[in-house]
């Protein structure tokens, strides 16, 4: 009869082009995580998104251990990562969430999307601490179940399997749910800036609407792996499929980068310093709608700073980094989305198309004109023909 070491020996090891993009992927994802932590700082949505690249590679270092075998020199460890799967799911959306909503999750409201993971992880203790002949049978029962397995005590209790046998169905239950999720959230953004071109065309809104994609393509993968392979047998591809949106996601960062243009975004900043204090987009956008300040001739950066107590510069920061357009293109929207409503508003039938646009802050009609044509595609008088045989 063979002993436990001489069991274990026999595990082959597997290095091959599949092993080697796997590892890669792992220290993508570990690299792309410590990146989002150092750049995070107060940036809630960023640590979400740094936790989940951090979840992906120590579950994807599992699998490649798996894959190649060398989880025989840790067996104590193997299957100790399947509570961080159940992760991925509620840390994109929190991600999600905080790019499209701007303002974070905070975890004393949001446990309860813990519970599935935190309950899964302690369901499971026993078997953490299960004797390695029990971890090494659980192994080749995912990988090699033609090979001999180890005796294990009678009196050991499996009472954890119960739970554990329905894992993949876990998996799938919480992609879904989040999936939906997401989408919500994408939906609702989309809707919710249908006047906003500018707005549905800011990084922000097309990083998160890309992730929802990522997400929805993840739940397809994982549910096709698990329907076509027996156990772990098609893990190394759902692996491939992170990798890769690891890489993606590395590509969007650096593309995003001031490295790369000719006079980089951070140089008109640069003169700041350090403020004593920070304003958000939210306070700009609470000011401009309760004041109409949209609807003045002179509204300009300057102005607007001066009557925030802020410098230009600062002010200019927020609306880029959260609108995603200058300040003309977000004083701009705001007095288009009023004169749209205008166009078709009998109270304002009397009043010129050039009249409209004045009466929102425009100084002359060719700029009402240039910024309607340039939004909508279409000039003042066009926009109110395709609209009034709906009316």
């Amino acid at each position: 009869m063979q002993t436990l070491n001489e069991l274990i020996e026999q595990i082959p090891l597997r290095h091959n082009l599949t092993s080697s993009l796997m590892l890669i992927g792992v220290v993508q994802n570990l690299f792309l995580s410590f990146v989002l932590f150092t750049k995070s700082k107060g940036n809630l949505p960023l640590k979400y998104l740094a936790l989940l690249f951090l979840s992906g590679a120590l579950v994807f270092l599992d699998t490649y251990l798996c894959y190649t075998g060398l989880i025989k020199y840790i067996l104590f460890l193997n299957d100790s990562t399947e509570a961080f799967v159940l992760m991925i799911g509620p840390l994109l959306y929190f991600s999600i969430f905080g790019f499209l909503k701007r303002k974070s999750i905070p975890i004393k409201s949001a446990w309860w999307h813990f519970v599935l993971p935190i309950g899964y992880f302690i369901t499971q203790i026993p078997f953490y601490l299960a004797p390695i002949s029990v971890k090494l049978n659980a192994y080749l029962g995912a990988y090699y179940r033609e090979m001999t397995t180890a005796s294990v005590d009678e009196s050991f209790s499996y009472s954890y399997h119960f739970i554990k046998d329905s894992f993949d169905w876990l998996i799938l239950f919480s992609l879904l749910f989040y999936t939906i999720m997401s989408l919500k959230l994408v939906r609702e953004e989309w809707f919710r800036t249908t006047e906003n071109h500018s707005q549905k065309n800011s990084p922000k809104y097309i990083f998160t609407r890309n992730s929802v994609i990522i997400l929805c393509s993840f739940f397809l993968l994982v549910f096709l792996v698990f329907y076509l392979f027996d156990d772990d047998g098609g893990d190394h591809y759902i692996s491939f499929f992170q990798s890769m949106a690891a890489f993606s996601t590395t590509y969007i960062i650096i593309s995003e980068s001031r490295f790369f243009e000719k006079s980089w975004v951070a140089d008109k900043y640069e003169t700041l310093g350090k403020p004593n204090k920070e304003i958000v987009f939210k306070e700009i956008d609470d000011y401009v709608e309760e004041h109409e300040y949209f609807t003045s001739k002179n509204a300009s950066l300057k102005d607007l700073a001066s009557h925030l107590n802020f410098h230009p510069n600062q002010i200019s920061k927020a609306i880029n980094l959260d609108f995603g357009a200058n300040f003309n293109l977000y004083i701009n929207s705001k007095r288009l989305l009023i004169a749209k409503q205008r166009l078709v508003d009998p109270k304002f039938s009397q009043l010129t198309i050039e009249a409209i646009g004045d009466s929102v802050g425009f100084k002359s009609k060719s700029a009402f004109y240039n910024a309607f044509k340039k939004q909508t595609g279409q000039s003042p008088s066009q926009f109110v023909k395709s609209i009034s045989p709906k009316l």
